[in-house]
């Protein structure tokens, strides 16, 4: 990883960087056709979770990557690693996915879950050269209406 790197927790007051990260990163997120795509409210969930799992890299004070971590007391789960293209091939996404990695250890989480593309050859070379291979299963998955009352996020 680069020297000048520094890996954190999430505050609020990243928000609109992070967005601007992930559009980079991320241009599917902009595809109207992905409409489960709700970045906004992703990481409003993920904040009112409170359970220090989200993480951004910061390069002389700007947000270079990102990834958010689940442990259910199960399994663990990776999410929205991400790294400007700018940044990418210079150690922010290993040095993120480790540090997500060695939070759900210390919470006692000894199996890790992760889904990618089928399309993102780089994402499935990545993660193969990080010790991850496909699990004999299935995902699935299933659209849930909006419920009563909930408004619908912004997008990015």
């Amino acid at each position: 990883m680069i020297a000048d790197i520094h890996i954190r927790g999430f505050d609020d007051a990243d928000t609109d960087a992070v967005l601007a990260l992930w559009r980079d990163a991320f241009p599917e997120y902009l595809s109207a056709d992905k409409p489960h795509r709700e970045p906004r409210r992703s990481i409003a969930n993920k904040v009112a979770m409170r359970d220090g799992l989200f993480f951004v890299a910061e390069r002389e004070q700007t947000i270079v990557g990102t990834v958010m971590a689940g442990y259910d007391g199960h399994r663990g789960w990776v999410y929205s690693l991400a790294v400007g293209r700018a940044m990418r091939r210079r150690g922010v996404a290993s040095a993120l996915l480790h540090h997500a990695e060695c939070a759900l250890a210390e919470r006692g989480c000894l199996k890790l879950n992760l889904q990618v593309l089928t399309q993102s050859r780089d994402a499935l070379a990545f993660y193969t050269a990080h010790g991850y291979a496909a699990d004999d299963v299935v995902s699935l998955g299933k659209r849930l209406p909006l419920a009563p009352g909930a408004a619908p996020s912004t997008s990015l």
